[in-house]
């Protein structure tokens, strides 16, 4: 059985043999993760009147100068349509673009724990000749998670938890039927569920040291550092999968 802290040191010592591309890897995928919020906070960047209504306009000649007035109706129908609009995109960026990275980033993370890995492999997922299968398999697997999470909370954690290994199976098994990598990652978080939970909670003072350094330490060492304690406890997995005859 695993314990945090032998996950944690293994992954200390996997970072910092190959640092630098550890910290490339986890610092694109903060960026594409976080691009749905960027677009989200971009559609509020209009001014607000009093009464509710919005002002466009120039300053010349020594005035300001108002080119049009919208009403309250109006203007928040463009701004519904608009922020739509960012929510789409920010979807269809994290199905077809997101998930195929989060692939890639696994396979490096796995492959970096005995070997020296090329920051490139991030994109592995688009080379893999399987794009159709992961971006399928990536998009059941975030659905049957919002699914249950809108049942309750817990079962949504729960669902979670059981595919959390599907990712690292694809990134190893790009080709593989969802449905195999679905049971593969049920069969390997038997057992695994609650102390992946507590993992999990162990990196919250690390993320707020990364929020109080205003995202330094998330992308210098928290991040890449919390990639590589997964891919561990993938391992660790695999290897216990191995034993029980359940993978060859």
């Amino acid at each position: 059985m695993w314990t945090r802290q032998q996950l944690k040191n293994n992954a200390k010592i996997s970072m910092q043999q190959n640092y630098w591309s550890c910290v490339a890897v986890a610092f694109i995928m903060s960026v594409v993760e976080g691009i749905g919020a960027a677009q989200s906070a971009g559609s509020s960047s209009r001014s607000v009147l009093s009464d509710g209504s919005y002002e466009y306009g120039s300053y010349y000649g020594g005035g300001y100068h108002v080119g049009f007035h919208w009403g309250f109706p109006a203007a928040a129908s463009v701004m519904v349509a608009i922020g739509l609009v960012l929510v789409i995109f920010g979807l269809l960026l994290g199905i077809f673009v997101g998930n195929v990275l989060r692939i890639g980033a696994n396979r490096f993370f796995v492959l970096n724990r005995t070997e020296m890995v090329r920051t490139g492999m991030v994109f592995d997922g688009f080379r893999s000749g399987h794009y159709g299968n992961i971006v399928l398999t990536m998009f059941l697997r975030d659905l049957y998670t919002a699914l249950w999470t809108l049942l309750f909370i817990i079962p949504g954690i729960i669902k979670s938890l059981e595919y959390k290994m599907v990712p690292y199976i694809l990134a190893e098994n790009p080709g593989m039927d969802q449905r195999e990598a679905f049971a593969i990652s049920r069969r390997m978080m038997d057992g695994e569920k609650a102390g992946t939970f507590v993992l999990e909670l162990s990196f919250i003072g690390w993320y707020l040291l990364a929020g109080i350094t205003c995202g330094l330490a998330g992308i210098f060492y928290v991040q890449p550092y919390y990639e590589a304690t997964i891919a561990e406890l993938y391992a660790y997995n695999k290897g216990k999968a191995f034993h029980e005859g359940y993978i060859q």
